[in-house]
């Protein structure tokens, strides 16, 4: 990839020519509005997905059932309230027909419907901040109870009269019940002008019109008809005098969009283009927001895109693609914020050379000279962890004199999403990022013995799950499964091996790994939802310059295959977090007088500003924390505080997945968060489930998976249930109470698609503190052990920490770890 100030000359050969994707600086769309991130069903329960995840996104809606609505085990609208809106959130659809256990709805009339409806509101209303939820009566009418979209003219003004008289029926008992109550509709499958132009003009005249329109878009064909399904209902507005109304498109896209960067990036654009609200599908497990955050607190390829989506400012601007309109074409959005002087595009959903090209750049705010920040998310699976996106290129660039600057990428991907990053060009150089040599390779090229490649996640199969190359090799299920992959690699050295696999076994599963024929290393591969939904296992190789075989022959289970990456190890893990594109609070400025480092000025906080980064940790541990700044900073994270002064490392324990660290000064500026490290574990305290005390039924068992061969099972569903662990703690202070856990509930509501999991809750008690209740997600099986990790406060000495559940089981604990949030040798300088 290489990037030029200048627009290039016309390819000679068009065929080869890159695609060119235009951004208009000149020509606002109004403010970012931020609409097209929420999710249906995206929460499973209070903390399911963690807190972590969920802020940084800023979501604006999320749509879940009714409290205690039958129709899925979890995502109650008030039960996941609170963690929504502690974390930001704007406001919950509740999705009133979600009340009934049967898929289609049970029928039983309208009468029958009312007293659901009545409670619904009631305890809505109740809610301090019922204000922020929108009551949706009926879903999918068009299909359910009132059959719209039948052709016949006469069935169809039949089948409108009823659903009509019905709307009008529910809505104003609503407003009876809650007079500022809030409601959306029709809420149909897909748009259909005859309803719409029917359902608006009655609703106009009869003064039953909702504050909300809503409608799904869930095919491949909306990224070409969402656009003309939008002008139509926009017009239909004006055809009767209707003021514009919300649109919320409150179910997008199919699974083989969902975590895949290049294909939301295709249907984010069109809805921040046109400022409406949607939330992604409910197709498979609640709790993980549809698809993009892994286990509780991990994200995939396709959190990262919404990150970054979050990260917009100002106001987004004109984006010409080169073939608008298009399912599975380049698709881009862009942003500029003249108060922060930024610009950012993000971009996808085509291989191949792209060339961009920002016009109309204002050199009043960004100058004669920029810096380009260019980085990528890759898509790692439903389930598969993504590391901090990396950084492709840092360059200044002299704007040409038509006031316009091409950004070259070369060999996209089209299931990644990259992100462009315009800043004013100050003295110096930026850092050049390391990029590490790299190459992937679809397993249905290697050669296959014993299994069969399956096509998943076309057009055609929009219901199938994504695939690198919409394919997988599968059934390698017989003593004699393998597949032999040859790959090439420059050097000798270590290499990182990622394999998206995916595994339905009900347990891990494992497979033998051989380089060459040579003696085999067994690969344990974790359980997924099933054999499609794709996980990431990270190994390392050496392998010598030159070619090889990698060889990934069956174990005691059979693994479906998908890719496999090689990536050459350059050193410890590091990433570089640009202070000027963190959260802020309070008025912090932006000094782009230099762009040495990370290239992106600095970011000039003064006392009542605050910076948070969201840092990415590959497993819970240690790691070493450097604040790249002028003057000494204040550090916050678990709930602790320390002082650093400018470039000096810190050893601090971070958890698994995404950490929110504070950064505030009495007055410095910031230039980066550095991290490094893998997660060392000197220095943690661990104690395995043979060294709890027991009461109440709790007992230890076998367990394969477990540490040590043991977990503790049955703890819960009684008062007297315990297990105690008693910890020796070297000194007093704030620690993260780890706990690997394991357990599998789940409640079969008859739904062909949903996987209808359950979390489980435990009660920690630490010394003589209060109960702290945590909930820990479903792992997929029994032996299958993630983790947890929460702050606690503990004394020095022996300290007891405590696992009850007087009102249901908690989960199988396989052991605990506890880590010292700021290392002790960092302790003079905490305060």
């Amino acid at each position: 990839m290489h990037v030029t100030g200048h627009t290039p000359p016309p390819a000679t050969d068009p065929a080869t020519a890159p695609q060119r994707l235009t951004v208009d600086l000149a020509v606002s769309e109004g403010p970012v509005l931020l609409g097209a991130n929420g999710a249906l069903y995206g929460l499973g329960d209070d903390g399911v997905p963690g807190d972590a995840v969920l802020a940084p996104l800023k979501i604006t809606s999320i749509t879940q059932k009714p409290e205690g609505g039958a129709q899925h085990p979890n995502g109650d609208a008030l039960s996941v309230s609170g963690s929504f809106f502690r974390n930001g959130g704007g406001e919950i659809n509740v999705l009133m027909q979600d009340v009934y256990a049967e898929w289609p709805y049970e029928n039983l009339g309208i009468d029958e419907y009312l007293p659901k409806v009545d409670k619904i509101v009631r305890e809505v209303s109740a809610h301090p901040h019922a204000d922020r939820f929108v009551h949706i009566p009926f879903n999918e009418p068009d299909c359910i109870w009132y059959d719209l979209g039948v052709p016949d003219r006469a069935r169809y003004e039949a089948n409108r009269d009823r659903f009509l008289r019905d709307w009008t029926t529910v809505y104003r008992r609503i407003r009876a019940l809650a007079p500022g109550a809030r409601i959306a509709g029709p809420n149909e499958t897909g748009y259909h002008t005859r309803l719409m132009s029917d359902f608006l003009a009655f609703a106009q005249r009869e003064n039953v019109l909702p504050e909300v329109v809503t409608w799904h878009e869930l095919g491949p064909d909306s990224l070409r008809d969402f656009q003309r399904h939008h002008d139509d209902y926009r017009a239909i507005e004006r055809r009767l005098g209707i003021a514009p109304l919300r649109i919320s498109i409150d179910e997008y896209a199919n699974r083989r969009d969902l975590s895949v960067p290049g294909q939301l990036v295709q249907w984010v654009s069109m809805f921040e283009r046109n400022k409406v609200y949607a939330n992604q599908a409910y197709w498979d497990a609640a709790g993980n927001l549809d698809g993009n955050v892994v286990r509780t607190n991990i994200p995939n390829g396709g959190w990262w895109f919404f990150r970054w989506y979050a990260g917009l400012t100002g106001d987004t601007v004109r984006v010409t693609p080169p073939r608008p309109h298009t399912v599975d074409t380049l698709q881009g959005l862009a942003s500029l914020d003249t108060s922060r002087r930024q610009a950012q595009v993000l971009l996808g959903g085509s291989d191949g050379d792209v060339d961009v090209v920002v016009r109309g750049v204002p050199r009043a705010v960004l100058g004669r000279t920029v810096v380009a920040t260019v980085a990528e998310a890759a898509w790692s699976g439903y389930e598969g962890q993504h590391a901090a996106p990396r950084v492709l290129v840092r360059t200044r660039l002299e704007v040409a004199a038509d006031g316009s600057v091409t950004v070259p990428l070369r060999g996209a991907h089209r299931m990644s999403a990259y992100r462009i990053v315009l800043t004013p060009g100050g003295a110096g150089t930026p850092s050049a990022p390391t990029v590490p040599w790299s190459a992937s390779y679809e397993v249905e090229d290697a050669a296959i013995t014993g299994g069969r490649v399956r096509t998943l996640g076309t057009v055609a199969d929009a219901g199938g799950y994504a695939a690198s190359g919409t394919k997988d090799v599968g059934s390698l299920d017989s003593a004699s499964s393998r597949i032999d992959l040859t790959v090439t690699v420059p050097a000798d050295g270590r290499y990182d091996l990622a394999v998206l696999y995916g595994n339905q076994s009900g347990s891990p599963a494992t497979q033998r790994l051989l380089v060459d024929g040579a003696d085999p290393v067994t690969v344990a591969y974790p359980s997924t939802q099933n054999w499609a939904y794709r996980a990431k296992k990270d190994l390392t190789v050496e392998l010598s310059a030159g070619t090889h075989v990698l060889t990934l022959a069956k174990g005691d289970a059979a693994v479906t295959l998908d890719r496999i990456d090689l990536t050459a190890r350059t050193g410890a893990p590091s990433a570089s977090y640009e202070a000027t594109l963190a959260d802020i609070d309070g008025s912090p400025s932006y000094d782009y007088s230099s762009s040495a480092g990370v290239g992106t000025g600095a970011l000039v906080l003064r006392e009542g500003d605050r910076a948070v980064f969201d840092v990415y940790a590959p497993r819970d541990g240690y790691f070493t924390v450097v604040p790249r700044a002028s003057a000494a900073v204040r550090l916050a994270l678990h709930g602790e505080r320390v002082t650093a002064a400018p470039d000096r490392p810190l050893r601090l324990y971070l958890v698994a997945g995404n950490n929110r660290v504070e950064l505030t000064a009495r007055h410095a500026a910031v230039r980066s968060l550095d991290v490094s490290g893998a997660g060392s574990t000197e220095g943690t305290l661990s104690y395995a489930a043979a060294c709890a005390t027991l009461t109440g039924g709790a007992k230890l068992v076998d367990s394969a998976h477990a540490f040590g061969g043991s977990c503790i099972d049955d703890v819960g569903n009684s008062p007297l249930g315990a297990a105690e662990f008693t910890v020796h703690v070297p000194e007093s202070g704030r620690y993260l109470l780890v706990v690997h856990y394991a357990h599998d509930d789940r409640r079969d509501n008859g739904h062909a698609y949903n996987t209808d999991i359950l979390s489980r809750t435990a009660d920690v008690t630490v010394g003589a503190g209060a109960p702290l209740r945590l909930t820990f997600k479903n792992t997929w099986s029994r032996e299958d052990y993630w983790t947890l990790g929460v702050p606690v406060d503990l004394r020095k000495g022996t300290e007891s920490v405590t696992f009850r559940n007087a009102r249901g089981r908690a989960p199988r604990i396989g052991r605990i770890e506890l880590g010292r949030v700021f290392d002790r040798f960092q302790r003079d300088a905490r305060r």
